[in-house]
């Protein structure tokens, strides 16, 4: 703020790169009063035959095409939209740590009795049902410090998952996307969180390319040439419309026909991605135009 107050009336704007911890520094600038720009990195393409390149020359070059007005940026969303949507994600890190204990125990129980437990089981176990197995006293004692961890994360998960219910159960939005089939409340509550104003894609196609639900290869006179960055978008979001597909292939017939028919024409992998891209678009037109899932119109 020192270094910055001096010229304050002559800058048009900040450029900050997007880094992990980027939140202080976006946040302390705009409450001081600068117009801040989150340049984002993977669509800045700088001369790849520069012989020197450091922090100050990126920040000149950074300067330079917030100047010419071409620097890409990224989206700042709000302090409390950004806090809410972290909670969803420690949710689902807390979900991947209890699902490597359960598959911890399935193992140990599979080389101990030559038969592995159901993950249903395995959430059913107790201390009591662990010394009637009959095991040795140091497996059991494994056993049971995996069990401690699994109570302990399904405790903290069904916090979380009441207080995000508590935060974002009563938007009409959230009931809006429960309306597509395969779309649950944890799943509803990821893609409204992870989406943001809608506003900020201008077609389906832009968000179905955020989640990552669209190809990424380069071709030249009908050849493949190369990929692009397939990495490039939500992963979050990616996540939730494959699971949505999945989902949507069990309670949707029409999901289920429009699976099979492009399964039939290339693979399982390809269709469930084709069926996670339909939905996608599904979600954007619905968050939009602020009505319900129309299946008719989605599988036309």
């Amino acid at each position: 703020m020192a270094f910055l107050q001096p010229c304050k009336a002559q800058l048009s704007g900040v450029a900050v790169e997007s880094t992990f911890n980027w939140y202080w520094l976006v946040d302390g600038l705009q409450a001081g009063g600068f117009n801040v720009h989150l340049a984002n990195p993977g669509a800045i393409k700088k001369y790849e035959g520069l012989k020197h390149s450091g922090d100050e020359s990126d920040a000149r070059y950074l300067a330079h095409l917030l100047r010419l007005n071409i620097l890409p940026t990224g989206t700042i969303l709000a302090p409390q939209h950004r806090a809410l949507r972290d909670l969803a994600r420690k949710r689902m890190q807390l979900v991947r740590s209890r699902t490597a204990h359960i598959l911890a125990i399935e193992n140990i129980t599979a080389r101990q009795r030559g038969a592995r437990l159901l993950s249903n089981q395995v959430k059913g176990l107790s201390a009591e049902r662990i010394e009637q197995m009959g095991l040795h006293e140091d497996v059991a004692f494994a056993l049971k410090a995996n069990l401690a961890v699994i109570d302990t994360l399904s405790e903290q998960i069904g916090l979380l998952e009441k207080r995000l219910q508590e935060k974002v159960g009563q938007r009409p939005e959230y009931k809006l996307l429960t309306s597509v089939p395969g779309i649950g409340q944890v799943l509803a509550t990821t893609i409204l969180l992870e989406t943001g104003p809608i506003e900020r894609f201008a077609a389906a196609g832009q968000f179905a390319s955020y989640a990552r639900c669209v190809n990424s290869v380069h071709t030249s006179n009908g050849k493949k040439k190369g990929a692009g960055n397939t990495r490039n978008g939500n992963k979050y979001l990616a996540w939730a419309f494959v699971e949505a597909a999945y989902f949507a292939m069990r309670y949707c017939a029409q999901a289920k026909r429009f699976y099979e028919r492009k399964k039939a024409k290339t693979n399982t992998a390809v269709a469930i991605k084709a069926l996670a891209h339909k939905l996608a678009r599904a979600c954007f037109h619905i968050l939009k135009e602020r009505k319900p899932f129309d299946v008719t119109r989605c599988f036309a």
